[in-house]
C-alpha cells in the first residue's frame, strides 16, 4: 500500500513537472512576444530573444528533471505544430502570379546560398550538420527553417539554438544596414522590396528593413520572401536525404531511398500552403492560426534555449562566424546581381 502511494505521488510529481515545463517556456515565450514590440528589439524578432530569455533563465534558475520533460515537449512537439501553422502565410497563387522571374531569382538565391555555404563549411572544416543548418537559415527563413531541417539532419540542440541566435544577429545587422542604404542611394522602391525579401534572413527583418520603401516596397519584399518559405520543402527533403545518404555510407542504396525523410510536419506546411491558397479559411481564422504558430515557435525557442548551457556559444568559433558573415554578404551581393540581369534596378 504505502508503495502505491509513493508511486501515485512520483507520478503527480513529474506530471506537474511537465506542465511547468511548458508553462515556462509560454511565459518566457510572452515577455519575448511584449519585449519583440519595443522599438530596437522589434528588428530582433520574438524567436531570437525567446530563445536569449531562455539561455538566461537556465543560468539564474535550476530546472527540476520533470520540468525538462515538458520544455522537451515544447521544443519538440509545439515546434512541429507551428511549422505546420506556419504555412497558412503562404500563398502559392500570389508567387506564381508575381511573374516568373520572381520565382526564378528566390530558386536561384537559395540554391546559390545553400550551395556557397556547404562549401564554405568544408573549406572551414566546420561541422557538417552546423553549416547546413547556417545554410538554411541564411537562405530561407531563418529560426523556422533552421528548426525545420534539424530534425531530418539529426543536428544537436546546442548547434540548433546556436544557429538560430547567430541567423538572427546577421539579420538585424543586415536590417539596421540596408535601412541605411535605402536612404543613402535613394533606391527604386520595387526593386529595393525585391532586393530585401530575397536576401534578408527573418521574415520580420524583411517587414523591418522594407518600410522605408513604403507599400510598394513592403507588399514586393514580403511575397518575395514568402517565395523562398516556399522552398522550405523541397530544400528539407534534399539535405535530409543528403544527409541520410551519407550517414549510411556504403549501404546507402535502397533502403535509404525508401526511407527520404519526408516529416509529418513538412507534409502538414505544404498542406495548409493549399488551404491557404484556395481561399476557404476566413482571414479572421488564418490571422489566428498564424499568431498560435508564432506562440509555438517562440515556445520552442525558449524550449531550445532552457536546455543548453551558455558556455555553448563558445562553440560556435571563428569559423561558424566567418561562414555566417560571408554566407550572407555573398547572398546580398548575388541578389543585386539578379536584380541587374533582370533590369529591375
Amino acid at each position: 500500500m504505502a508503495r502505491l502511494v509513493k508511486t501515485n505521488k512520483n507520478s503527480k510529481v513529474k506530471e506537474s513537472g511537465y506542465v511547468k515545463g511548458v508553462l515556462l517556456t509560454l511565459f518566457i515565450a510572452i515577455i519575448a512576444g511584449m519585449i519583440a514590440k519595443l522599438p530596437i528589439f522589434s528588428m530582433m524578432g520574438v524567436m531570437i530573444i525567446s530563445i536569449i530569455l531562455g539561455i538566461g533563465w537556465k543560468r539564474i534558475v535550476n530546472l527540476s528533471l520533470e520540468s525538462k520533460k515538458g520544455i522537451n515537449f515544447s521544443s519538440k512537439i509545439l515546434l512541429r505544430v507551428g511549422i505546420i501553422l506556419m504555412g497558412l502565410r503562404l500563398n502559392l497563387d500570389q508567387i506564381m502570379s508575381a511573374g516568373s522571374s520572381i520565382v526564378f531569382i528566390d530558386i536561384a538565391v537559395v540554391s546559390f546560398t545553400i550551395i556557397v555555404m556547404l562549401f564554405l563549411g568544408k573549406w572551414f572544416s566546420l561541422n557538417d550538420k552546423f553549416s547546413a543548418l547556417l545554410a538554411v537559415g541564411t537562405a530561407i527563413c531563418g529560426a523556422a527553417a533552421i528548426v525545420a531541417v534539424a530534425p531530418l539532419i539529426k543536428a544537436k540542440e546546442e548547434h540548433i539554438a546556436i544557429s538560430v541566435a547567430f541567423i538572427a544577429i546577421l539579420g538585424t545587422v543586415g536590417t539596421v544596414f540596408y535601412s541605411i542604404l535605402f536612404v543613402l542611394f535613394d533606391l527604386h522602391s520595387y526593386a529595393y522590396g525585391i532586393l530585401v525579401g530575397s536576401t534578408l534572413h527573418e521574415l520580420a527583418h524583411v517587414v523591418a528593413a522594407s518600410l522605408p520603401g513604403g507599400d510598394t516596397s513592403s507588399e514586393i519584399a514580403i511575397l518575395v520572401k514568402m517565395g523562398r518559405v516556399a522552398l522550405l520543402i523541397p530544400v528539407a527533403i534534399i539535405l535530409g536525404s543528403m544527409f541520410t545518404f551519407t550517414g549510411q555510407g556504403k549501404k546507402r542504396s535502397k533502403l535509404a531511398v525508401k526511407n527520404l525523410p519526408v516529416p509529418w510536419f513538412v507534409i502538414g506546411f505544404l498542406v495548409m500552403s493549399i488551404i491557404n491558397s484556395t481561399g476557404i479559411v476566413p482571414k479572421g481564422i488564418t490571422d489566428l492560426l498564424i499568431s498560435v504558430s508564432i506562440l509555438f515557435l517562440s515556445m520552442a525557442m525558449a524550449g531550445l534555449g532552457l536546455s543548453i548551457n551558455f558556455k555553448d556559444f563558445k562553440k560556435v568559433g571563428m569559423k561558424a562566424v566567418i561562414v555566417g558573415v560571408l554566407g550572407s554578404i555573398l547572398l546580398a551581393l548575388f541578389g543585386g546581381l539578379l536584380l541587374f540581369l533582370f533590369q529591375v534596378v
